[in-house]
C-alpha cells in the first residue's frame, strides 16, 4: 500500500512555475455506448460465432497503475501523473510543523 499526500509543490505549466496542487485519485468515466469506438466493437462482436478475440487463460498483471489527477490551486490547471503498480492507493493529509 502506498500513501500519497493530499497536497504535494509541483511545477505548472500554464502557471510556469511551481505552485501547490490538490492530488486525487484518478477514476474513469462510464463508457458511452454510441460513441464510434462502442459501436465498432458492438458490430465485430455481433453474430454466431466466438468472441472477436480469444479470452484470456492466465493474467500476466495483477495490478493496474493509478493515476494521480493533480489540481494547481491558483489557475485550477489540471494535469496527470502516472503512477507506480501497486495494490492500494490511499491519500493521507500532510501535517507540517
Amino acid at each position: 500500500m502506498a500513501k500519497y499526500p493530499k497536497v504535494i509543490t509541483t511545477y505548472c505549466p500554464r502557471c510556469k512555475t511551481h505552485t501547490e496542487h490538490s492530488v486525487t485519485i484518478y477514476k474513469h468515466g462510464k463508457r458511452r455506448s454510441l460513441s464510434e469506438g462502442e459501436r465498432r466493437y458492438a458490430r465485430k462482436k455481433k453474430g454466431y460465432g466466438s468472441k472477436r478475440k480469444p479470452e484470456q487463460k492466465r493474467f500476466a498483471k495483477t495490478t493496474k497503475k493509478v493515476v494521480l489527477k493533480l489540481k494547481c490551486s491558483k489557475c485550477g490547471y489540471t494535469l496527470h501523473r502516472e503512477g507506480i503498480r501497486l495494490k492500494k492507493a490511499e491519500l493521507v493529509e500532510v501535517v507540517k510543523k
